[in-house]
């Protein structure tokens, strides 16, 4: 149980410090593909510091939403990061690490954002309130749905059960089901994170921006927790996305030697995942808004697609 609680703790560390440099691994790769100088892979870490060094600014009449949104969005994410099998399949919250509770969480640091941006009374606050509860109103069926089409295999959504099930049957990761989950919860990863197609974490355009116009008002200590949360928020959507359909590294046990081999297959994979998205986004352009449900409907076709084929195929 000792070993389980610290491997749960080791994932919840390595989420909460290399966040940030896997976000500014990102945004230097995007930089040199698009041929400036880039700030560097430890430029958000600096911001971070120099953000938790000013005093913090609230708007007049807020109230607790505002206050508590970037604490519990951080805490959401660590808890997470706690219960998905990142490392290895025997973490300390294996018994509750279903897939309906981790939703359940990142669901919950969404929605307290939300409040956040209605709390301040502006127009840009209801304005990315609103967007950001419509992007994951249609968001988490699909994720839903996606995993559901692994546990339909496994008898079960407890994430661990699944990931070990698939180590141990690793032809199943080739099967058009486990396929179409991949596409679908790929899909909805880039729009619970905010990124190219479905919002761009770059601009501050009043008529496009999604996430940046319900944080807009925060500053300091404030908007350190806001950033370095949807940093969390990114990095643990890539760790379960590579859990689910590359979980190559992830150890079955908590011995040392294969926590180390996992930890450094996991930053690999991570950073993987993290460039081909950033890559991505040097050619892609981002969709209007009216088009965004039509490609998360999309996604949650090929989700249910993915269900149905897991039922009729080996």
């Amino acid at each position: 149980m000792i070993a389980a609680l610290l491997v749960s703790l080791i994932q919840v560390l390595i989420v909460l410090l290399g966040a940030p440099l896997l976000v500014g691994a990102m945004r230097q790769l995007r930089a040199v593909m698009e041929g400036r100088v880039g700030g560097g892979v430890l430029q958000p870490w600096r911001d971070l510091l120099k953000l938790l060094r000013k005093a913090p600014q609230r708007p007049e009449g807020t109230g607790a939403a505002f206050r508590l949104a970037p604490l519990l969005g951080v805490a959401c994410c660590a808890v997470a990061a706690a219960a998905i099998p990142l490392i290895s399949t025997r973490t300390g919250l294996d018994a509750a690490a279903d897939l309906i509770a981790v939703v359940a969480l990142l669901t919950l640091s969404t929605a307290a954002l939300a409040l956040a941006g209605l709390d301040t009374a502006t127009a840009f606050g209801g304005m990315g309130a609103s967007r950001e509860m419509t992007i994951t109103a249609l968001a988490e069926p699909a994720i839903l749905t996606a995993v559901f089409a692994l546990a339909a295999k496994v008898g079960s959504t407890n994430l661990p059960a699944i990931v070990a099930t698939t180590l141990g049957h690793g032809a199943r990761l080739a099967s058009p089901a486990t396929l179409l989950a991949a596409v679908a919860l790929g899909v909805v990863v880039l729009a619970e994170t905010g990124r190219l197609p479905v919002d761009n974490p770059a601009t501050h355009l009043e008529l496009t921006m999604v996430h940046e116009a319900v944080v807009l008002e925060y500053s300091g200590p404030d908007l350190a927790l806001i950033e370095l949360g949807a940093a969390m928020r990114l990095t643990v959507l890539l760790g379960l996305w590579s859990s689910l359909f590359a979980p190559w590294g992830v150890a079955t046990s908590a011995g040392p030697t294969r926590l180390l081999l996992a930890l450094a297959v996991f930053a690999g994979k991570t950073l993987a995942l993290g460039a081909l998205i950033a890559a991505a986004e040097v050619f892609m352009a981002k969709l209007r808004l009216f088009r965004v449900p039509e490609l998360l409907a999309g996604s949650f076709l090929l989700a249910v697609l993915a269900v149905t084929a897991s039922f009729f195929l080996a």
